[in-house]
């Protein structure tokens, strides 16, 4: 069981070191820092839940390259995801900014989140459909006495 688990999480940490191949990478390191802090943060367009720095689509590759690019060419961080917002349009960031164009986006999780709360307090809160038993009459107690006396003279 150890092995399956050892197994498991070197395959997770190796499709990651797989994504990036040898000739992407850029001999200087504070550019290549960059360059995956930008690439962790922009959605492959086609695998669209992997970030490209992770996805082995040719199409990530091309993004990769793309951005090594922009940045030798002395583009920041900003300039390189503005480029990339006005070729792919802003589906194309993990984290897009905060406008009326994106409210549903970001408001969508707690909105629903709150909904789910209210429908979960609301259940609880909710009276048992159980019917309601009142107590017994004294009539009732009596006849109720006289049945299970009648059963254990009946039954000894």
């Amino acid at each position: 069981m150890k092995r399956l688990f050892c197994i498991l999480i070197c395959l997770t940490f190796a499709s990651q070191v797989i994504a990036v191949e040898p000739d992407e990478i850029l001999s200087d390191p504070i550019l290549e820092e960059r360059a995956r802090e930008i690439s962790a943060g922009v959605r492959c367009v086609v695998c669209q839940n992997e970030p490209i720095d992770t996805s082995n689509a040719s199409v990530a590759k091309d993004l990769r390259l793309l951005v090594r690019e922009r940045l030798v060419a002395g583009d920041t961080n900003a300039e390189v995801e503005a480029f990339l917002v006005a070729r792919y349009g802003e589906y194309v960031l993990f984290r897009p900014p905060f406008r009326a164009a994106t409210y549903a986006l970001w408001l969508a999780p707690a909105l629903i989140f709150f909904i789910g709360l209210l429908a979960v307090i609301r259940v609880v809160r909710r009276p048992s459909s159980a019917p309601k038993v009142d107590a017994l009459s004294p009539a009732e107690m009596e006849r109720l006495s006289e049945i299970m006396q009648s059963k254990g003279e009946k039954n000894p």
